[in-house]
């Protein structure tokens, strides 16, 4: 019984880490080490739960992967949610995104860490929810990763007639401005 709550709460974690893309109940299965009945028993107990509780989400089943998404008799929250005014700011870690993407797009998560050095799951899915950047594809290769480019969105946020006007990247890095840029930030 107490196994069986643990990886209840680990399918839904699953669930929703999966994020759009979805989950199936083979790879729940394979990740969390358990017979694929358990999982499907899982999902069902998930299910049950969200439609017999004050909840504001549910699981679908599109073909064979599962989803985890907002209740939509609650849909005229949502609306209202997305329609009132955000706040302007974005994070330094945003913005690099955004920067790496803008210049190196189209782009894949795992070359946009490469290029930082950090995870820059939030800072994406920041981006895809603020639509200044989409999926405009996949790379061909293992995996078929997703890839980002910026918006039509972006160009109006950032006042651009096309994605040319970018201002160019300097040729040349001056090593001795960014290590007395760095001085400055780690002496605070």
């Amino acid at each position: 019984m107490v196994k069986e709550i643990k990886y209840k709460g680990i399918t839904e974690g699953l669930l929703f880490a999966s994020g759009d893309e979805g989950i199936t109940i083979k790879q729940i299965a394979k990740v969390i080490e358990v017979a694929e009945e358990t999982v499907q028993h899982l999902i069902e107990e998930l299910q049950f739960d969200y439609e017999h509780e004050n909840r504001g989400i549910t699981i679908i089943q599109s073909n064979e992967v599962f989803h985890l998404t907002t209740k939509p008799e609650h849909n005229e929250y949502y609306k209202k949610l997305l329609q009132s005014p955000r706040s302007t700011r974005m994070s330094q870690a945003v913005l690099e995104t955004l920067a790496i993407i803008a210049y190196k797009q189209p782009i894949t998560r795992v070359e946009i860490e490469e290029i930082r050095g950090v995870n820059s799951d939030y800072a994406v899915q920041t981006l895809l929810a603020r639509s200044l950047v989409e999926c405009v594809g996949r790379k061909e290769g293992i995996g078929r990763p997703k890839l980002f480019g910026t918006t039509k969105e972006f160009l109006t946020y950032f006042g651009l007639s096309s994605i040319n006007d970018l201002p160019p990247l300097p040729d040349e890095i001056d090593k001795s401005v960014i290590e007395q840029e760095a001085d400055l930030f780690f002496n605070r």
